[in-house]
């Protein structure tokens, strides 16, 4: 899980217990009535599990947030598993739930090892640093986590536990499907991309702009939060009452991505780093955030730039 910045905040509003137990208690106080809502209070528990038994054999002995997001991939598999094993009843040929787990676990699978290589080649995180001043408080990131993980597989849990739902694919399923395909798509060609242009060395400081890069200026979170709208919309095809709860997750991605851990972190970054840039204004100016344009943004021209102060 990408860290929120907003975390590192409660640093300096007061006492480093203080924040741990309002961070906890805002995991917690989220955690339980959900699970309790969707009948899925036994997944709430094997969220939990697998990231306390983390920080509590490694994290907090060694201080390292080394296997924090390994612990994210980990989650999502060992929730997948755990409903299976504790829920599935009927293996028939057409399996929905079936297809949204497989869903649920290749996009974890590829994004874990993603961010493991990423923590391998730069040793540690320093945004945890502040976070390790009291073991409550670096406690409340692994909760967060929980947290995150749970909602964010909420859909695809939420259709395993069912007992009673239309076995044949519906329109919802096959709609879904494909928006998780194309989100998927999105996400790994974004990704693609960026790593490709890091490795020319001749664009070494330079901001990407090509490819998917010129429609968004964050395509890849664009796929990303795309691909949780279709697990959704499939698992809609079985949704009654509070199941509905599930709608949380892609609502969880966007918020985080936009507004606590993803855009703001990397827009701040940029500015600081090509804030001056005529042609990072531009950019900036005529490119979307994160949902792409469905054109090509027009061409820097030196012309037409307005400075910003």
């Amino acid at each position: 899980m990408r860290l929120p910045s907003s975390v590192l905040v409660l640093q300096s509003m007061a006492p480093a217990a203080v924040n741990g137990a309002i961070f906890n208690g805002v995991c917690w106080g989220l955690l339980v009535p959900v699970g309790y809502a969707t009948d899925t209070l036994e997944l709430v528990g094997v969220s939990l599990a697998v990231n306390y038994l983390v920080f509590l054999v490694h994290a907090l002995p060694q201080q390292s947030e080394k296997f924090y997001d390994a612990t994210g991939t980990v989650t999502y598999i060992s929730l997948i598993v755990s409903a299976f094993a504790l829920f599935k009843r009927d293996w028939g040929v057409f399996d929905r739930d079936m297809v949204l787990g497989a869903m649920v676990l290749i996009w974890s699978i590829r994004l874990g090892s993603f961010l493991l290589a990423r923590i391998i080649r730069d040793g540690k995180d320093s945004r945890f640093d502040a976070l390790k001043v009291n073991w409550f408080l670096f406690l409340g990131v692994w909760s967060m986590q929980a947290l995150w993980c749970y909602l964010v597989a909420l859909p695809a849990l939420v259709v395993i536990k069912k007992t009673k739902c239309q076995p044949t694919p519906s329109i919802l399923d096959i709609v879904g499907w494909g928006i998780w395909v194309m989100g998927m798509a999105f996400e790994v060609v974004a990704d693609r991309q960026k790593g490709a242009w890091r490795e020319d060395k001749a664009n070494k400081g330079k901001f990407i702009n090509t490819g998917l890069w010129a429609y968004s200026r964050h395509p890849n979170y664009f796929g990303e939060i795309i691909i949780w709208v279709g697990v959704c919309i499939s698992g809609a095809s079985c949704f009654i009452k509070w199941d509905w709860l599930a709608l949380l997750s892609p609502v969880t991605t966007y918020t985080l991505l936009n507004y606590v851990s993803g855009v703001p972190l990397l827009e701040n970054k940029a500015k600081e780093t090509w804030g001056d840039d005529p042609a990072w204004q531009w950019y900036q100016k005529h490119t979307p955030c994160v949902f792409p344009a469905l054109r090509r943004p027009p061409p820097f021209s030196e012309d037409k730039v307005e400075l910003t102060p």
